[in-house]
């Protein structure tokens, strides 16, 4: 599961371990697919992911889930890659164990 850090550095953190570290969940999308901030933005060049406008809706995740003492936050547009098809299929055929806390 990748998660990305509440602190600021915006760069996607694979964790192994179970139980997971404590997370919360942002699930969002944009109603213009090119705003949207997706795991190939958070795994190449941070200036260009910082010029999309759902950029400030993750920074804005982040610092409220720093605020509330949570280090992690999971955001279903970035923290899953979806041009792997394998990737896809488990996370949305788990998604419903992370909402049902």
């Amino acid at each position: 599961m990748r998660l990305l850090p509440t602190g600021g550095s915006f760069r996607l953190e694979e964790v192994q371990s179970s139980p997971f570290p404590p997370y919360t969940i942002l699930s969002h999308t944009w109603g213009i697919p090119e705003d949207e901030v997706i795991f190939q933005d958070l795994t190449t060049s941070l200036q260009h992911t910082r010029s999309k406008a759902g950029f400030s809706k993750i920074q804005g995740a982040c610092a409220k889930a720093h605020k509330d003492l949570f280090n992690w936050i999971w955001i279903d547009t970035c923290c899953i890659d979806k041009t792997n098809l394998i990737e896809l299929s488990e996370a949305i055929n788990s998604m419903y164990l992370g909402y049902r806390v």
